[in-house]
């Protein structure tokens, strides 16, 4: 079974949508196998993350903003990419950086994930956008 998860996002920042895959996989009676989850966009990432305090992804954030800032910090002046804006070139970057699909096994339609671990689309990009994040699920043969 497969589908595609629509989400927007309002700027650069981790956007949880947990409850929304196992709801998907609750509604189409997924048994057990595996998931995989995969983003449609060269310019923000998925991740597997921390979803009990807030303050991890406000870090995860600011991290990455430090680690690449926009092609107008003086650091970042060795950038050709920059016609689509400042912003553009470092999600590319930061997108190759972090993982852009997921494989999460699911055991009696329940996705085997951490107690404090939730699924997250990282968008790169300064303004809002609309994502597509394609999902498969291949039950187990046997």
């Amino acid at each position: 079974m497969h589908t595609v998860f629509s989400l927007r996002t309002g700027g650069p920042g981790l956007y949880e949508f947990t409850r929304t895959v196992s709801s998907w996989l609750r509604e189409d009676g997924a048994g057990e196998g595996l998931l995989t989850l995969f983003v449609r966009h060269t310019s923000c990432s998925l991740l597997i993350q921390e979803n009990a305090d807030p303050d991890v992804q406000v870090d995860l954030k600011a991290f990455f903003e430090r680690l690449v800032p926009n092609s107008n910090h003086p650091s970042m002046q060795y950038l050709i990419h920059t016609y689509e804006g400042p912003d553009d070139m470092p999600a590319h970057i930061k997108a190759s950086l972090l993982p852009v699909s997921l494989s999460i096994p699911v055991v009696g339609g329940e996705m085997v994930l951490g107690t404090w671990q939730g699924i997250y689309l990282f968008e790169h990009r300064d303004r809002p956008h609309h994502r597509q994040v394609a999902a498969q699920f291949l039950t187990s043969a046997g």
